[in-house]
């Protein structure tokens, strides 16, 4: 009889050991696939490109450019949304290029230097209930830009908006760069006009952590 008893202890131990290293297992396990599956969601800075698109004359003739740096905080989440949601950016003005020399000169002194806090364009990317929106800080002004947000399966990011100048109290800044490029932005019908709504186009990359 204590020859069973022991026998019946031992299996009982055992047993509770093997458990105890399957759930310990199970739990590495687990660890492992919850860390595959967290935080692999980055922006790829080097990969973003920021265009805009302004407009001039009567009839809405395009002028294009871009800033060629644009700052992100380093940010990273588990899905795609979570990824961008909250993410701070910073946009500095002196990255500013059209290709001409000349019209980044006088949108920089003209424009944002006619503007308060000249050097950076903030903001804050915000995600909810399915929709984005920019909360930007520009000329002392923070206001919300919607953002039309599309990520492909290859987690390429496009975002597109447009930004109506009134909001952040720029229409005299816009009026101070018409008067210096006031017959360059005449049209066949001889009135010079600055339009105040400019498209934004963002595109990126989220890379794994």
């Amino acid at each position: 009889m204590k020859i069973t008893k022991l026998l019946t202890i031992l299996a009982v131990i055992s047993l509770l050991f093997t458990s105890c290293k399957s759930e310990k297992k199970d739990k590495e396990i687990q660890n492992i696939e919850n860390a595959e599956t967290t935080n692999l969601f980055v922006i790829k800075p080097e990969a973003t490109a920021v265009k805009w698109t302004a407009f001039k004359t009567t009839d809405k003739v395009p002028v294009g450019g871009e800033f060629a740096t644009l700052n992100f905080e380093n940010k990273s989440g588990a899905t795609p949304e979570e990824a961008l949601n909250n993410l701070n950016f910073s946009i500095p003005v002196s990255s500013l290029f059209t290709k001409d020399d000349t019209r980044d000169a006088k949108l920089k002194a003209s424009f944002f230097g006619a503007m308060l806090d000249t050097d950076l364009i903030k903001g804050i990317i915000k995600y909810s209930n399915g929709k984005y929106l920019a909360s930007i800080t520009m000329n002392g002004v923070t206001e919300d830009l919607p953002l039309e947000v599309s990520i492909t399966e290859e987690r390429r990011v496009a975002m597109k908006a447009t930004m109506d100048l009134k909001k952040w109290n720029a229409l005299s800044a816009l009026e101070t760069l018409n008067k210096v490029c006031f017959d360059l932005h005449k049209g066949a019908d001889g009135v010079s006009k600055t339009w105040e709504d400019v498209n934004i186009e963002i595109s990126t990359f989220l890379r794994d952590k």
